[in-house]
């Protein structure tokens, strides 16, 4: 060992504060192995033996003793700012990162990943060791200045990261560490990186091969994101190991002919037949009909959905599923979010469905345009963490193309990325150049590695470019001139990664051979379809799409949904039970405790309870429900108080949760104020769970047209379009009770006009006893090929009018009744001359009127109330009115203006079955741009005014109502 003397100045004097501790560190490695260090430092070692455990002072060139403790603050403020630069990058990475294969995107401004905008130079960086700005620096990272040049390899690469707006600390040092530990940067074998290049190439010659074979025809093309497809591969694998057994997939038509024949294994010819359709004799209208036959329209092909089941060794196996999509781009997202919750429950058992997030696993794919653009998408979601709506975490891509039809992003969004949405909502997102194939890998991997940790969402924003127009008889060059000018001149990823592999030592005769192999299978299978042996017909689910008609049978109407008295009874006794110790608000005690004697004779069962019993005894036929809405545990109207609060702790207990009868889970959720979503939501669970009798209740029927979309291409047409059965009920509180126009009309006259092809059904009731048992016969229509949407009417007012309460024996027995007739009147057939037909809430007004003048002669009277709208009940009401051979006039009765409401739907209806010289008139209030008066006052005079115009005989005469 070599020591200090007159000629020789200790070296050790060149270090003080963090610098020693590293030379001690290094020292203390050395002895272990001196291999395991820098020669310079062993050498050192070598020569003076071990660095002093105390500091040495050092002489400045003016000879002044400076204190090791001032040279450790200069050097210690140093490492504070170069941890700055480091948390820079790690936030502001993504400003700088190579993710745009166009190089279009304006510049930003990237001073804050600049050691020189912290005052730091080269020698700064090279003076401090690595661990000491960057906890996650190994071996090989020796220096600060090693640090950063590391960690701008990692975030400004082709993958950049927006990690810091999750407020988890623990979430997001896993992030980071997932990053830095390299993991993220693991090469890909030599097999996986041939089998990428393969699924590129297919994805890229089935694009090519239509866009040769069909000209003139769109299919909104994949080409410029084709990563999207072995990123699904990449993330169904890794979903089936984790032991997913349903994967529910989403997305608008970008790309979806691709993602059909790839990841869900289409064959070519079947989507080649799209295009290339034989005329079907069957589905085309014949000389006596205006329409296709059998009541099925279908849909275009880059809406349709499909299923498939994949199998992997070991006994894996998934069904896969990508949802049918109207155009409405994210309209999708909730349904296919109510796919997996329906996926992951088990309603076996009673009490609320047991759920196990790892059994479903789901994707959505969103357009860059759209994700911020489209309200559905934020309304999604903010189900991640909701009880009764998230998943275990949905995996999201953004499908960026960079443009919007026509529209660029600087016209089209108020933030950087399109992305940004998902920050609020906590979401981790990765932005992936879609030209880097291995890159795209990469980010699919931690995503689906961030789910399956945390159960939550994730989002990869893949960026790329549409290569054509917006559908390929569009050219873009009209609104992106630059841009396109670009596009022209930009290689296809097939050729970037082919060179890129190349250069790894994989041949670069590969990639002619694997396209010279998918051109042959694509021209075999399309051979096949000019050949006449592959047919264009699609069938969807268990519904056939051409073998019959969708009429009704008779014995949906006449179904038996009676429950035997005691059966109720006990029900009901039950029901009165709740656990010992819990405190009932007194004021909702003594509401409930009223209904214990509700069942005994003389007595009658209003609206609630009606509603509860049959709920409970449909959970005692074994099927389970789900019901959710805005204030669904206790209803708007506060008659269903199914979920108590404990009055001093308030904890709460499920009514139905300890019933001892109960078969089937029963789940009632609060939902967020939210419809489109949550309708949605409630469609795609019912249509992946038929068995289940899912209910959506509005706050106000009036806000239902906030889901019109939902209504309009999934409920009343998704039967027609997808055969996609559904028997959702949906109950939106509508009557006009003199509350202003915004909660008056659930837009009756919309769902009416609607209603074609046995689509659904439709009703507005007038008593409880109806309502119990139409519900019972919506639980016995599913799974059946009888099985359709409920669209009701549901009551407000009439909720507690006691002339809506039923007896107990209308509940045991009998079924749901399509027509009512009013009691006491049309007793004496041969005098009457007029029938009222109504609907709903006007029925109860004018029963309580003719009670208030009982004395009168009202023989020349009667009262049909028409339960059931839709399908319109011909039959029942012929027969009524068979009964009358003096009838001189028919007179539809409602409280809705005369535009709205029923009256257009049922006056051809009227008319073509009145006997002959029977008049058809129609009685209410006069046309209106607005549902309903806001002055209570005027309100009760119309009101009152319909009433006295048509209980008033006058049947010699054109009865003067409505202006």
């Amino acid at each position: 060992m070599a020591n200090e003397d007159g000629n020789m100045q200790s070296p050790w004097k060149a270090y003080y504060g963090p610098n020693m501790g590293y030379v001690q560190e290094q020292y203390e490695i050395y002895t272990v192995n001196p291999d395991s260090v820098d020669a310079e430092y062993r050498l050192l070692f070598e020569q003076w033996g071990p660095p002093p455990e105390e500091e040495i002072t050092s002489n400045n060139e003016t000879g002044s003793t400076v204190a090791s403790g001032v040279a450790d603050i200069h050097l210690l403020r140093k490492a504070v700012t170069i941890g700055e630069l480091v948390q820079n990058i790690r936030r502001f990475g993504h400003l700088k990162a190579n993710i745009d294969p166009l190089g279009i995107s304006e510049n930003t401004d990237t001073d804050l990943l600049s050691p020189g905008h912290f005052g730091l130079s080269e020698q700064d960086l090279r003076s401090l060791p690595a661990s000491i700005v960057w906890e996650n620096a190994d071996q090989t990272t020796k220096t600060a200045l090693d640090a950063v040049t590391r960690l701008n390899e990692l975030y400004t690469g082709p993958i950049a990261f927006e990690f810091t707006h999750i407020q988890d600390e623990e979430e997001r040092k896993w992030l980071n560490e997932y990053i830095e530990s390299g993991k993220l940067q693991e090469e890909l074998k030599e097999e996986e990186r041939k089998a990428l290049l393969k699924r590129l190439v297919e994805v890229e010659q089935f694009e090519q091969f239509l866009h040769k074979t069909f000209v003139g025809q769109k299919w909104f093309s994949i080409e410029g994101n084709d990563m999207l497809v072995p990123m699904l591969d990449s993330f169904i694998d890794t979903m089936m190991d984790a032991g997913s057994s349903h994967i529910l997939m989403g997305m608008a038509h970008r790309g979806r002919l691709n993602v059909l024949a790839h990841v869900l294994g289409k064959p070519y010819g079947k989507i080649f037949s799209k295009f290339h359709q034989a005329i079907n004799k069957d589905l085309v209208p014949s000389e006596s009909s205006s329409g296709v036959n059998f009541g099925w329209t279908g849909d275009v092909k880059y809406h349709l959905g499909a299923t498939r089941t994949l199998k992997k060794a070991d006994n894996i196996q998934a069904k896969i599923t990508l949802a049918n999509n109207p155009s409405h781009l994210e309209y999708v997202n909730p349904v296919v979010q109510g796919f997996a919750r329906a996926a992951q429950e088990d309603r076996s058992e009673s009490g609320y469905p047991k759920q196990d997030v790892s059994k479903a696993a789901t994707i959505l794919m969103h357009g860059d345009a759209a994700f911020p653009g489209e309200g559905i998408v934020a309304e999604t979601l903010n189900f991640k963490a909701l009880k009764g709506y998230q998943n275990g975490g949905t995996l999201h891509v953004i499908v960026n193309n960079r443009v919007g039809f026509t529209t660029n992003s600087d016209d089209s969004r108020s933030t950087l990325y399109s992305s940004d949405l998902a920050k609020g909502y906590e979401i981790p997102i990765v932005h992936v150049n879609a030209d880097h194939p291995e890159a795209c890998v990469a980010a699919m991997r931690l995503a689906s590695a961030y789910r399956n940790r945390y159960k939550k969402d994730f989002l990869i924003d893949l960026i790329g470019y549409r290569r054509y127009g917006h559908n390929e008889t569009d050219d873009p060059e009209t609104t992106q001139p630059t841009v396109y000018a670009k596009v022209k001149k930009h290689a296809l990823v097939t050729e970037l990664y082919a060179e890129y592999l190349s250069q790894k030592g994989i041949s670069s005769d590969l990639l002619a051979e694997y396209r010279a192999e998918a051109q042959r299978v694509l021209k075999q299978a399309y051979e096949e379809v000019k050949q006449g042996t592959v047919s264009h017909e699609e069938v969807h689910g268990k519904v056939d799409a051409g073998s019959k008609r969708l009429d009704r049978p008779e014995r949906m109407t006449n179904m038996p949904t009676g429950v035997p008295l005691d059966k109720l009874r006990e029900i009901n006794s039950e029901l009165l039970k709740w656990p010992e110790g819990f405190k009932v608000y007194p004021k909702l005690q003594r509401i409930l405790q009223r209904r214990q004697n509700a069942l005994d004779e003389g007595e009658k069962v209003d609206w609630s309870l009606a509603e509860t019993l049959a709920f409970a005894s449909i959970l005692a036929d074994g099927k389970p429900i789900r019901m959710t809405g805005q204030d669904a545990q206790r209803a708007t109207f506060a008659h269903r108080n199914l979920v108590l609060h404990d009055s001093e702790t308030g904890k709460e207990y499920n009514m139905l949760h300890r019933l001892p009868q109960a078969k089937a889970s029963f789940a009632l959720h609060n939902s967020p104020l939210s419809e489109e979503s949550v309708l949605g939501f409630e469609y795609g669970y019912n249509v992946f769970s038929p068995e289940t009798l899912v209910i959506w209740e509005a706050q106000f029927g009036d806000f239902a047209n906030c889901a019109q979309v939902v209504f309009d291409q999934f409920i009343s047409s998704g039967r027609s379009k997808w055969s996609q059965n559904s028997s959702l009920v949906m109950l939106l509180p509508h009557a006009s009770e003199g509350q202003g126009p915004e909660h008056t009309s659930a837009r009756l006259e919309r769902f009416l006009q609607m209603s074609a092809d046995d689509n659904w059904i439709v009703a507005n009731l007038s008593s409880s006893a109806q309502y119990f048992h139409l519900l019972r016969r919506q639980a016995a229509l599913t799974e059946t090929e009888d099985a359709r949407p409920l669209v009701l009417m549901s009551p407000k007012s009439l909720i507690r009018n006691p002339r809506v309460a039923s007896p107990a024996k209308l509940l045991s027995e009998g079924s749901f009744q399509a027509v009512l007739e009013q009691p006491n009147l049309g007793i004496q057939s041969e005098g009457v001359e007029r029938v009222l037909l109504c609907s709903g809430k006007i029925a109860i007004d004018l029963e309580e009127a003719i009670d208030k003048d009982k004395e009168k002669d009202w023989s020349w009277l009667h009262i049909i109330r028409v339960e059931q709208l839709y399908p319109f009940p011909e039959q029942e009401i012929k027969r009524i009115l068979a009964r009358f051979r003096n009838l001189k006039e028919l007179v539809w009765t409602q409280e809705e203006p005369k535009n709205m409401g029923a009256w257009t739907y049922m006056e051809p209806k009227l008319r073509g079955l009145a006997p002959e010289g029977v008049k058809v008139e129609y009685a209410g209030r006069t046309e209106h741009s607005s549902p309903a008066t806001g002055f209570q006052h005027v309100h009760i005079q119309e009101q009152q005014q319909i009433l006295a115009k048509v209980l008033k005989q006058n049947s010699k005469k054109n009865i003067p109502l409505g202006r």
